[in-house]
């Protein structure tokens, strides 16, 4: 998939499918995340974490900025508007799982 723009129905449905990417996308509605914060959200390791990141990253779905030695992941400004209705219909659901202490933006992570 090149760019979000073109991103079909199915192609988004196959990019929220996995669970880990889900999370992390409805945790990235409530503001920019740094790793770290996923993990803790997700309980995996650095890696499963980064892998799946860098597969949003390159659908165009989520976008990256550096802030000193950490890398914050948040949802693409230029979404269409279908696109971003489907995370906010999905997103109450995706938070049922995840503790409310965990997923609040407010609350700094250990690492960063």
């Amino acid at each position: 998939m090149q760019g979000l723009k073109t991103v079909t129905p199915v192609e988004l449905m196959k990019l929220l499918a996995d669970d880990t990417r889900l999370t992390s996308v409805v945790a990235m509605t409530s503001g920019p995340r740094c790793v770290c914060d996923l993990m803790d959200i997700l309980q995996l390791s650095q890696p499963k974490v980064s892998r799946h990141l860098a597969i949003l990253r390159e659908a165009g779905l989520v976008e990256t900025e550096r802030r000193g030695q950490w890398v914050y992941y948040s949802l693409a400004p230029q979404l269409p508007a279908w696109v971003a209705e489907v995370i906010n219909t999905l997103a109450p659901m995706v938070l049922t799982s995840v503790p409310e202490h965990m997923i609040n933006p407010g609350e700094s992570s250990a690492c960063c």
